[in-house]
């Protein structure tokens, strides 16, 4: 598969790249809507951005950029979905101890409490959930679990309703919208976890639309509207180029292939 070339950061990195057309045809597209397929549920914390870079695409295009919800399976049904799409640039993808609900085993949210266990040497029980980020705040709110681990987007209702207080977050560095909130590695150096999200296209793609999409999506995210947007979510937008992209993800797969292997989940 083909990856893009922008990178949104945020409470938990979020990466987006983009894909793919024919050289004849790059010029005029796209012609008719595009379809962004995600295996996040509606109202996610990957679904709402998805939506608003979405929003400015159509703009862009003049064409609608549909977001396609296909959740379940860990992943692999919007996966498949994507993967055996029409390599024609309109389909793009992809009880002593306190509990913290995750949106699903293996999951980024998964994978962020084992890494604080781990960096921290503490116990957690992990809860999976498959009703998305609203189910596990319901819990949370209940107080059946202790603590939720998602992006700032999928937290910001909770947040400013006072039903959620945030204790810190795993980027790097402090957000700008919440500039006295701690990072984690604050008090666990060199701790860092990020969620990233990747548009890609099925292999056979032509490389004349990933440049064209790719110049397009650096085009909706110069947007002033869509920067405001992505930025009340807490997230800032980085160039990338494909080779950077495909490098960020190798390291990546680098730093949690060892989380993965203790939570005997395969990669």
């Amino acid at each position: 598969m083909h990856s893009g070339q922008r990178r949104l950061t945020g409470a938990l990195i979020a990466v987006l790249p983009l894909i793919a057309a024919w050289t004849a045809q790059a010029q005029d597209y796209p012609t008719h809507p595009v379809r962004m397929i995600t295996d996040s549920a509606a109202g996610s914390s990957i679904d709402v951005p998805m939506r608003i870079i979405a929003d400015g695409l159509s703009k862009v295009w003049g064409q609608q950029a549909v977001v396609v919800n296909q959740p379940g399976a860990g992943g692999a049904i919007a996966a498949r979905a994507a993967a055996s799409a029409i390599p024609d640039g309109y389909t793009f993808g992809h009880p002593n101890e306190l509990a913290y609900g995750t949106n699903g085993r293996g999951r980024l949210t998964h994978l962020v409490g084992e890494l604080l266990q781990s960096r921290g040497d503490i116990k957690l029980l992990m809860v999976p959930y498959s009703g998305g980020t609203a189910q596990v705040l319901n819990d949370m709110m209940g107080k059946r679990i202790a603590l939720v681990f998602d992006s700032y987007s999928g937290l910001a209702g909770a947040i400013e309703a006072g039903n959620a207080v945030p204790l810190a977050v795993a980027s790097d560095k402090r957000l700008a919208i919440f500039p006295n909130l701690p990072t984690v590695a604050e008090t666990l150096p060199g701790y860092e976890a990020g969620g990233w999200q990747v548009l890609v296209a099925p292999l056979g793609t032509p490389e004349a639309i990933v440049k064209k999409a790719n110049a397009d999506l650096n085009k909706a995210l110069a947007d002033p509207d869509v920067q405001q947007r992505l930025a009340k979510l807490g997230r800032t937008d980085t160039p990338m180029s494909p080779e950077e992209t495909l490098a960020f993800i190798h390291s990546e797969q680098a730093k949690w292939a060892p989380i993965l292997t203790q939570i005997g989940v395969a990669h």
